[in-house]
Parts: structure tokens; sequence; C-alpha cells
């Protein structure tokens, strides 16, 4: 699935010969809609709305236990691939935990998951929860229910379980543990979290523009701290619904 969407925006990217900056980073917004300018550590840009659509992967939940700096421990994932035939120990019970596990054991990993929870969250993909599950079952992949990570070591883990310390063989460790929105750049932005305990970003659902005229956000970052209440499946609405206020603006000038 991730593979398919980045070939298929790759595709739509090179189609509509759409200008797009790479490796830059943006560091603050001035004015007001209609003369805003966007400051990145390159260089600034002036423009009449902005759309703010970063996701929530820019700071991960970290665990906090001696040895999660190491280079073996992964809070980011990309392929499979290097890890064949490797203990691999994966952190986690939700969409990432569940698609790092599943791909690194049909390459031929040894993955044991680590889950605090005494389940799977049941927010994981239909279509792949019955796949993790069976996998669980059959015991093609291990899984730690009610467990934490207390120490990771250069080629092993020490969890806490339900039966007492156990020592877990872990050449990589994958933490997938959650993200969070890059609150300091929407609070650059001068857009507003909300009093809920997401801390939703305070935008119009109709048309979602954000507390900041002119500054729209789409996608994932609209939850917030709720990162499984938006995917690519259910948000694709809200770029209409940006275009469309864009557009009645200029309609209306």
């Amino acid at each position: 699935m991730r593979r398919e969407a980045l070939e298929y925006y790759r595709r739509v990217a090179e189609s509509y010969a759409l200008p797009i900056n790479y490796y830059e980073k943006v560091e603050k917004l001035e004015g007001s809609e209609g003369d805003f300018t966007v400051h990145t550590d390159k260089d600034s840009y002036q423009t009449d709305q902005v759309i703010v659509a970063t996701g929530f992967y820019d700071l991960p939940n970290k665990l906090n236990v001696q040895g999660e700096d190491q280079d073996h421990v992964f809070h980011y994932y990309d392929e499979p691939h290097p890890y064949n035939g490797q203990p691999v120990v994966v952190i986690g019970a939700g969409n990432s935990a569940v698609d790092v596990a599943l791909e690194n054991y049909r390459c031929g990993a040894d993955v044991t998951m680590v889950i605090r929870e005494e389940q799977l969250k049941q927010t994981v993909k239909y279509w792949v929860l019955p796949d993790i599950e069976n996998r669980i079952k059959e015991g093609s992949i291990k899984a730690l229910f009610n467990s934490s990570v207390k120490e990771i070591g250069k080629d092993s883990l020490i969890a806490e379980t339900p039966d007492g310390e156990q020592e877990i063989p872990a050449k990589f460790v994958f933490a997938m543990t959650g993200y969070k929105p890059n609150y300091g750049l929407l609070n650059a932005f001068n857009i507003k979290p909300g009093d809920d305990d997401a801390k939703t970003p305070m935008y119009n659902e109709e048309t979602m523009e954000s507390n900041n005229k002119g500054v729209y956000l789409a996608g994932v970052v609209c939850g917030g701290l709720n990162t499984s209440r938006w995917f690519i499946e259910n948000s694709r609405e809200h770029a209409e619904l940006i275009v469309e206020d864009i557009a009645g603006k200029v309609e209306v000038s």
C-alpha cells in the first residue's frame, strides 16, 4: 500500500509538472491572507494562501529506556529486506507496528512483537487485522502482550512481561510507538490547538480553513494527537473542500 501510494504521488507530480522543493525545511510564516511569506532554511516564498499537510510523523513517541539511542533502534521504517534472517523486535500494537511485523516476517525475519496492551489495537486496518492475528495464533510471529521494554542491548532487549523479565534476541528494534504532529510548526503558523485531549488544531470542517485566515489544514494533521482518525482513504475530500473555498474567495474578489 505504501509503495503503491508513493508511486502514485510521484507520477501525479511528474504528470502535472508540480514544482516541489525537496529537502527544504519550513521555519515560519509571515503576513496575512493574500500576502503571505513562507520562510524556509533556504529561501522565502510569496503566496496568497497556505495549505499545511504535514501529517503526524515529525516527532516519534520515545520509549525513554536505556539503549533507545543505539543505531539498530528505529522509530521510522523503510523496507524489510535488510533484516532477512535476523531476529527483529517490533514494539507497538497499531497499524505501523502491524505493517512492520508482517513485512519483516514475509521477508524472512524472526519477528517478535512487544505489546503493552492485552490485544492489538482495534483501529488496525480491518483488512490487515485478521492477517496479523492469524500469524500470531500460528506462531509465525511471536507476540508478548501486557508487556513493555525495560532496556535495549546490542543484540537483545529485556521485556517486562506477566511472567517476569524476558531477554529477547534483537539485532534490530522497530519502536512503532506512534508520533506527534509538529506543533512547533503549527504554532509558527499561528494555528491554535484545541482544548480537547487530542489538541486538535483549530479549523473549520466545512472549509478546512484554520483559525489563521488563509491557512488551511489537510490530511492526518487535522486529528492532532488522535492520529488514527484520518487516513488516505477518508481525507481525500479535504483537498476538494479547500479548493472550493479558495475558488469562492477568488470569485468574490
